[in-house]
């Protein structure tokens, strides 16, 4: 999951709860947790936010995925490739990809920049209810 989808799980965007009811496990990239923290800091409800995703990373389905050696490999060949196409994407979201295709895992996510990824199978929700 991205930070668009927690933020759409924090919401209570019906979709998103189906699907992560339906997943086997939830798993949330190290670099989404730093997209989080940051936003949390900026606002104005910072210590509540934290203690809710606390909550959430504590659940025994949810993962928290770290950036290991061969994530970095997959980062370096996605971003050369979006490069080279002319299609490049924020550097965070090629880290949440990597993590993703590494973990050979669906990345749910409201960002359809995650479409421009070849071989990301993205899940790419609708803002709308």
């Amino acid at each position: 999951m991205d930070t668009s989808a927690y933020s759409g799980f924090r919401g209570g965007h019906p979709e998103v709860h189906r699907l992560m009811t339906a997943a086997p496990g939830i798993l949330m990239p190290i670099v989404v947790i730093g997209e989080l923290e940051g936003a949390f800091t900026r606002g104005g409800r910072r210590d509540e936010n934290l203690r809710s995703l606390d909550e959430f990373l504590s659940r025994p389905y949810v993962s928290v995925a770290l950036i290991a050696r061969s994530v970095a490999a997959r980062y370096g060949s996605i971003w050369a490739r979006l490069r080279s196409s002319g299609t490049p994407i924020g550097l965070n979201d090629i880290w949440i990809a990597a993590t993703a295709m590494d973990a050979d895992a669906d990345l749910l996510t409201f960002d359809t920049d995650f479409s421009r990824v070849p071989d990301l199978r993205a899940i790419v929700l609708s803002t709308g209810r």
